[in-house]
């Protein structure tokens, strides 16, 4: 049976419920800030360090052209001294087409390292900039990390005086009406409702005149039927709840 005090420790739990809620989306938007600062640090080392990879890559492929540059411009002056020493005109167009692929090998390389040359520089570019983002980034998270980090521990410690508040209201609330409430709580955001005259304060909707008028003469429980939170008339029954 309802009584006016079980409708009491109801709205006594509700009213915690609103507090403890508000808390939790505190923190949470106070986690969400560390969590930002911290992503967004680690994307930028990811990215910082993808870019270092891709210079030292640059930078091996450009070595590798350089040397065979060389290698290739010795060949060549290894051709001019064959065909010096060239006897006959097939020694010589040897010779000769031996020097034209060379330097046309030589020019390919070259075309190629001036891309190479060209990407490593557009790749140390952004680096440079990344980097200096990393640098403000890194700082920003230290300057501002332990006063978020400490706003945290605050909070957490008035959601644990909070929810053992929440433990010590719900033992007031008959077992099966606790229940109920708190079923509703968890699927509309909270469990329960008043009107005052005739609307749900929740959801703000005219309940039925039928529903009104019971609510007025009785100390009972209803359910909104809009918002389908408990509802109870505040008017006819003063709890202090808001």
């Amino acid at each position: 049976m309802i009584t006016v005090e079980s409708i009491q420790a109801l709205a006594a739990l509700a009213d915690v419920d609103a507090r403890l809620r508000t808390q939790e989306e505190e923190a949470s938007k106070v986690r969400g800030e560390v969590d930002q600062l911290s992503g967004n640090v680690k994307q930028l080392e990811a990215r910082v360090e993808k870019e270092r990879a891709s210079v030292a890559v640059l930078e091996r492929t450009r070595s590798d052209y350089l040397a065979e540059i060389r290698n290739m411009n010795n060949q060549i002056e290894h051709s001019r001294d064959k065909m010096g020493r060239a006897r006959t005109e097939r020694e010589v167009n040897a010779a000769t087409r031996e020097l034209e692929e060379l330097r046309k090998l030589i020019r390919d390389r070259e075309d190629e390292l001036g891309r190479v040359v060209a990407e490593m520089d557009g790749v140390k570019q952004t680096l440079t900039r990344d980097e200096g983002e990393l640098e403000t980034a890194r700082g920003e998270l230290n300057e501002k990390g332990g006063e978020i980090t400490g706003r945290l521990a605050t909070l957490e410690a008035e959601l644990a005086v909070a929810r053992e508040a929440r433990e010590q209201a719900a033992k007031k609330v008959p077992p099966a009406v606790f229940r109920k409430y708190d079923t509703i709580r968890q699927k509309r955001g909270s469990g329960l409702a008043q009107t005052i005259d005739g609307t749900c304060l929740a959801c703000h909707m005219s309940l039925p005149p039928q529903l009104f008028h019971r609510l007025r003469r009785e100390p009972i429980l209803e359910q909104c039927p809009s918002c389908y939170r408990l509802i109870y008339c505040a008017a006819a029954h003063p709890t202090g709840a808001s």
